[in-house]
């Protein structure tokens, strides 16, 4: 059984969407702690499924590799196979990355390596594109720039802003995810090698 470490900032929502796939009998991962940054509305997701959380509020602590230093000592605790970054608005230090690597994976809402970063949803539609989609990747110390693991198109309409584009990426978002997390869990997915898997 793949042991999960979840990592959010905000609502949660692919965090709910993989704790519900992991409750399914047969689901070959199970999630074990969940952490965030500052006080997040989707840390009630892992109470409502019993699950461990903790967090690391960013703004405790003086510099961003003091912050990843506890990040990554309450992520060891719990010992995870895999952590996903589930909408964690933050880069993660470069000796988190090191430590956890290759086992850290990132949803994205955009079809990388077209516009990664914060904002992939207001950037596609700024750039007047007709199809975006959502990504799932291994992380790496840059930008969104690491192996894509899943990606698939998404259609921006006519019409559409950038809450209305989002909930239509989203639960792609989750489909890949829980996916990705499936396939990593069985070894059909090698993290060390994506490419070829």
């Amino acid at each position: 059984m793949l042991t999960v470490a979840v990592l959010i900032s905000g609502t949660g929502s692919n965090l709910r969407a993989l704790l519900e796939a992991a409750s399914e009998p047969g689901y070959p991962a199970r999630v074990v702690a969940v952490g965030a940054d500052r006080p997040a509305d989707g840390l009630q997701h892992a109470a409502d499924f019993g699950i461990p959380t903790f967090t690391v509020p960013f703004r405790a602590y003086g510099s961003r590799e003091e912050w990843g230093a506890e990040l990554a000592a309450q992520l060891r605790a719990w010992k995870p196979d895999l952590v996903v970054l589930s909408g964690l608005m933050r880069l993660l230090p470069a000796a988190v990355v090191a430590e956890f690597a290759p086992n850290i994976i990132n949803t994205h809402p955009a079809y990388l390596p077209e516009f990664p970063g914060a904002h992939g949803v207001r950037d596609a539609l700024a750039a007047g594109v007709e199809h975006t989609g959502a990504s799932v990747i291994v992380v790496d110390e840059g930008v969104d720039s690491g192996p894509v693991l899943a990606q698939e198109r998404v259609p921006v309409l006519p019409g559409d802003t950038e809450a209305s584009l989002h909930d239509r990426i989203k639960p792609v978002e989750r489909r890949l995810l829980i996916d990705v997390v499936r396939r990593i869990a069985t070894g059909e997915l090698n993290l060390r090698t994506p490419a070829s898997s």
